[in-house]
C-alpha cells in the first residue's frame, strides 16, 4: 500500500533505468546530458550495484593478443575493429568524465604471458599492430621477454611476454562511487533495493513492478524504460541471446618486495591479474567448468579458486610466499560473440547488456549508445 504523496512523487518518470552499474549509471548521465529537466530514475536491486560492476578486477583494458587474434576469427577484421574501438571509446569517456585521480587510474602497461601452447599467436604480432594502426597510432604490441625474469614468472612455463603499453588498471570501488555520486549532483535518482518482478509496455508507457519490504509490490510507470542488467537481464528479458558467466576472484594479503606491476593476462583472457598497491588481484579459470560457470550465483568454488592458488604459488609468482585475504565473485555475460546487446525490445523498452567480460571498458560507451537509441525515437 503506498500513500497518496508517494503515488503522485515517487512512481512516476520519463526515464527508467533498472541497474545502476556502470552500463545503467553511463547511460543516465549520458540521457541527462539530453535531457536536463526530465525525471531520470535508475533502480538496483541491491544496496550497491549488483553483478560485476563492483565485482571486477578493475581492469581497463580493450584485448589482449590472443584475444584479438580469437575476436578477429569470429567476428572478422571490421567487427573486430569496431568492438576495440568501443573500448577505447568508453575508457576515455569514463576517464574524462570522473577523472583519473578520482578513479585511481594507472597506467602501467599490459602483458600476456605466453606458453608453449600459444607461441604461435607471436607469428600475428606485426598483422595485428597493422590493423588497430588506425586506432591508436602506433604498434600495440611488442615482445618483453626479458620482463618474465624481472617480474619473477616461472620460466619453464612462461615462454615469451606480450606487453601492450595503453592498458591500465583502476580502482573499481572508487570509479563506482564516483558514478553514483555524479549521478546524484545531475539529479538523478537511484533506488536500491528494488527487485523488479516483471515490466510490461502498454506502447503509451512502461509498468514496472517491484518488490518492497515495507509496500509489498509497487508499480512505476515511465515514458522509457532502458534494462541495464547484463547476465541478469535474460530474467525479464528471455529471448535475449546471451548466457551468464561467472568470474571468481581473489585478492592477497600484502607482499613484501612485490615484482608484478601492471595487468596481465594468459590463456587467452581466462586468466588475469594485476597489482594493487603491493597486493595481487587475480581472477579467472572459468573454463576449467564453464557449464558449471553458467550462472548467476555469487558463490566461489574449491575448483576454481584452488586452482588459482596454484598458478599464483607456481607459475605467476613461484618463489614468493602470499597469503589469500578474500576471495570473491561476480556475474558477467556473453554470447556467440562479445558485441554488446544494444536494441530496442518493444515500442518503449530498450536493452543494453552482454558486454563480453569487457564493462570496465565498454560500459560507458554502451550506455552512451542505448541513450543514443532512446532518444532518436
Amino acid at each position: 500500500m503506498i500513500s497518496f504523496w508517494e503515488k503522485q512523487t515517487f512512481v512516476h518518470s520519463h526515464f527508467l533505468i533498472i541497474g545502476s552499474g556502470i552500463t545503467g549509471l553511463s547511460t543516465a548521465l549520458s540521457l541527462r546530458e539530453k535531457y536536463p529537466t526530465k525525471n531520470i530514475l535508475v533502480l538496483e536491486r541491491g544496496i550497491f550495484p549488483s553483478g560485476a560492476s563492483t565485482k571486477n578486477a578493475g581492469f581497463a583494458c580493450f584485448g589482449s593478443l590472443t584475444e584479438l587474434i580469437s575476436d578477429y576469427e569470429t567476428l572478422g577484421e571490421l567487427d573486430m575493429l569496431a568492438l576495440i574501438e568501443k573500448r577505447r571509446r568508453g575508457l576515455e569517456t569514463l576517464r574524462s568524465r570522473l577523472g583519473d585521480e578520482v578513479i585511481d587510474y594507472q597506467q602501467h602497461g599490459g602483458y600476456e604471458l605466453i606458453t608453449e601452447s600459444e607461441i604461435g599467436a607471436l607469428e600475428h604480432i606485426k598483422s595485428m599492430n597493422t590493423r588497430l594502426m588506425p586506432l591508436f597510432g602506433e604498434p600495440v604490441f611488442s615482445m618483453k621477454n626479458e620482463d618474465i625474469k624481472k617480474f619473477g614468472f616461472d620460466e619453464d612455463t612462461v615462454k615469451a611476454l606480450v606487453y601492450n603499453p595503453f592498458e591500465g588498471q583502476i580502482h573499481t570501488g572508487k570509479m563506482m562511487r564516483a558514478l553514483l555520486k555524479l549521478a546524484a549532483e545531475k539529479n538523478i535518482q537511484v533506488y536500491t533495493g528494488a527487485d523488479v518482478e516483471s515490466i510490461e509496455d502498454d506502447h503509451r508507457r512502461v509498468y514496472v513492478k517491484i518488490k518492497d519490504k515495507i509496500n509489498d509490490e509497487i508499480t512505476l510507470r515511465s515514458k522509457k524504460l532502458i534494462v541495464c542488467t547484463n547476465a541478469f537481464s535474460k530474467k525479464l528479458l528471455p529471448n535475449l541471446e546471451l548466457n551468464p558467466g561467472r568470474g571468481q576472484v581473489l585478492v592477497t594479503e600484502p607482499i613484501d618486495d612485490l615484482k608484478i606491476k601492471g595487468t596481465f593476462h594468459f590463456d587467452e583472457g581466462y586468466y588475469y591479474f594485476r597489482n594493487i598497491g603491493d597486493r595481487v588481484i587475480f581472477g579467472g579459470g572459468r573454463n576449467l567448468d564453464l557449464e558449471g560457470e553458467t550462472t548467476t550465483e555469487m558463490q566461489t568454488t574449491d575448483l576454481i579458486i584452488n586452482n588459482l592458488k596454484e598458478k599464483l604459488e607456481n607459475v605467476i609468482m613461484p618463489n614468493q610466499p602470499f597469503k589469500v585475504e578474500q576471495t570473491w565473485a561476480g556475474i558477467m555475460a556473453f554470447g556467440k560473440d562479445k558485441t554488446p546487446i544494444i536494441e530496442r525490445v518493444s515500442p518503449n523498452v530498450t536493452v543494453a547488456a552482454r558486454l563480453g567480460g569487457m564493462g570496465v571498458a565498454i560500459g560507458t560507451a554502451v550506455g552512451e549508445q542505448a541513450a543514443s537509441l532512446v532518444y532518436q525515437e
